[in-house]
């Protein structure tokens, strides 16, 4: 499988493609500022703040090393050093992934990675569900931020404040919604629910919290009014016009099954990269030791 150099997706016979713009000085890895041009970014900055900042939340999300798939450099362009990424083969897949669909680039990039994993004999996830391990994941932070603000608040049953946001969204409570989307006993709904739900359930806690710190909220029945509100105004949102209410939305693969098909890809990836040294570029040149990626901690808490 190989791609054109001008268009290294394109999945033509000829030209050495996507391979030949890897590097290698012990880690295989690409450019992010060479993958946004060919994904049809116009600035590497927005590419690095969007795409590239979900692949790295994914990446902590399945347990990948973020040492070894994403590594802060700095890149001379024009004689000028210039701040960039070391993507490895995996990092590069999760960027694609997360990229914004309507750029033709990214399109092309989803299918030529889809088309590795089916060459690796794997079953890799698709875009949307990449994508819905980021989000889970910022919920999960989300909600953390919210339990302390409610604390703040002075609510005491954090049981009743949270069912009283998804009552406001869904019409019914947490245990109800479980059971009438057939989720199993003692998960969260939340690992079920498709890109566009948990979208929703994101704005949702996150204005919840926006509300008990700016509106003054104090005590457990205004703080569960809040909750209830906020939820409510969503839920006007994704109804208006004839919109599916959410409790109808269908549910999607299990989060948990999601991961573990990255991380097989994950390995999958490294592999390649191990084993066939002659897909990297002829004649690479040697670079410095990978610098330490400023500003990313992983969350060791994966539970939620």
């Amino acid at each position: 499988m190989s791609a054109s150099s001008d268009d290294p997706f394109a999945l033509e016979p000829r030209g050495p493609g996507f391979d030949a713009m890897a590097n290698s000085n012990g880690f295989v890895y690409w450019w992010a500022s060479d993958l946004a041009r060919f994904l049809g970014y116009d600035e590497p900055k927005s590419f690095f703040s969007g795409a590239l900042q979900r692949a790295m939340q994914t990446c902590m999300q399945v347990g990948a090393d973020l040492m070894d798939n994403i590594v802060q450099a700095t890149r001379d362009v024009d004689g000028k050093p210039t701040k960039d990424y070391k993507l490895s083969r995996f990092a590069c897949y999760l960027a694609a992934m997360n990229g914004d669909p309507k750029k033709p680039g990214v399109a092309k990039a989803q299918v030529y990675f889809a088309q590795w994993a089916e060459a690796l004999r794997m079953m890799i996830a698709d875009a949307e569900n990449v994508e819905r391990v980021a989000l889970r994941g910022d919920i999960a932070e989300g909600e953390k931020g919210l339990t302390a603000a409610a604390a703040q608040a002075g609510v005491t049953n954090f049981g009743y404040f949270h069912n009283a946001g998804y009552r406001g969204l869904y019409n019914m409570s947490i245990s109800q919604l479980r059971a009438h989307k057939h989720i199993p006993n003692g998960r969260s709904p939340l690992d079920f629910f498709g890109k566009r739900e948990l979208a929703a359930n994101l704005f949702r806690v996150e204005e919840t919290e926006h509300r008990l710190k700016t509106h003054g909220v104090r005590g457990q029945s205004a703080a569960e009014k809040a909750a209830h509100d906020v939820g409510s105004e969503v839920r006007k949102v994704m109804t208006k016009d004839g919109g599916i209410p959410p409790e109808r939305l269908p549910i999607a693969k299990d989060i948990r099954d999601v991961k573990k098909t990255l991380k097989s890809t994950h390995k999958g990836f490294k592999l390649v990269d191990k084993t066939k040294p002659a897909l990297l570029a002829a004649g690479a040149p040697e670079e410095p030791a990978p610098e330490p990626l400023d500003g990313f901690v992983e969350d060791p808490d994966d539970s939620k």
